[in-house]
């Protein structure tokens, strides 16, 4: 299994950028896919989900700014994300799974296969 994450780099504030995960190696429409991003000296945290069901979730500090999707036919997950902050500024990482539950999918420990990730840098 490879997650390839990619899309990431050098953005103004209030400027847009879309990260995609190219995924193989999986049944990828079965798969539920998340993006989790780390700052330097900070924990890994959830960003946004997207089950295999194509039902969303996002943290309240992306929501209304970022857009979690998927192409089942292209084993793709994307995040768009507008409207950046400089504290949007991380490590973006993308993560899936095919038997993380609802209650576990903001938990970076409960996702079996990661990418490695793509650095998101938001200027003030």
């Amino acid at each position: 299994v490879q997650l390839q994450a990619s899309g990431g780099g050098l953005v103004q504030a209030g400027g847009s950028l879309r990260l995609s995960c190219a995924t193989s190696g999986l049944t990828f429409s079965r798969y539920s896919m998340a993006w989790f991003r780390q700052a330097p000296g900070q924990e890994r945290e959830f960003v946004a989900a997207i089950r295999w069901t194509s039902s969303t979730h996002y943290a309240d500090s992306v929501k209304g700014r970022f857009t979690i999707s998927r192409d089942n036919a292209k084993n793709t997950v994307y995040l768009q994300m507008n409207n950046l902050e400089p504290e949007d500024t991380a490590v973006y990482y993308c993560a899936g799974d095919r038997e993380i539950i609802l209650s576990s999918i903001r938990r970076p420990n409960d996702y079996d296969y990661w990418g490695q990730g793509t650095l998101v840098t938001v200027s003030s």
